[in-house]
């Protein structure tokens, strides 16, 4: 289990420095909406990669996949084209902050209904108060 908190520690630290480089790329070339294709351009390139390596059968199944399981790439869509537009406007921090705020929120109704599938995990009065404290938190940092 540590190795999966592990990478996906990275992948937090990865979030942020992709909103900065995305943002800093719109501005400079003029065009948010630009830098965010030219981001999916290549992880497309990149997570194609990995899948031909990895398991190209898999592509063969898309064809019985439920159509509501393929939105997550709306909401990737949604995710970049919106840090890239206001992060240079409202901050890096600001931005990932109230997104972390959106995470934290979605993550609890998703484990405590089971929502898509996920584990139940009940929202009792701890884990509550544990999101509260790490909202709290995120609150805190904006306080400057």
């Amino acid at each position: 289990m540590a190795h999966y908190a592990f990478i996906m520690l990275v992948a937090g630290v990865g979030i942020p420095i992709l909103a900065a480089l995305n943002a800093a790329l719109g501005t400079r070339i003029g065009s948010p909406a630009a830098a965010a294709t030219v981001l999916f351009v290549i992880a497309f390139a990149a997570s194609l990669s990995v899948a031909v390596v990895t398991g190209p059968q898999a592509f063969a199944r898309f064809a019985g996949t439920p159509k509501h399981l393929f939105l997550g790439g709306l909401l990737v869509a949604f995710y970049v084209l919106s840090i890239t537009f206001i992060a240079p406007h409202f901050g890096v921090g600001n931005a990932v902050f109230f997104v972390l705020l959106g995470q934290l929120i979605s993550a609890a109704a998703i484990d405590h209904f089971g929502l898509f599938g996920a584990q139940v995990s009940p929202l009792g009065l701890a884990r509550a108060g544990g999101i509260g404290l790490m909202a709290a938190g995120v609150w805190l940092t904006q306080q400057v």
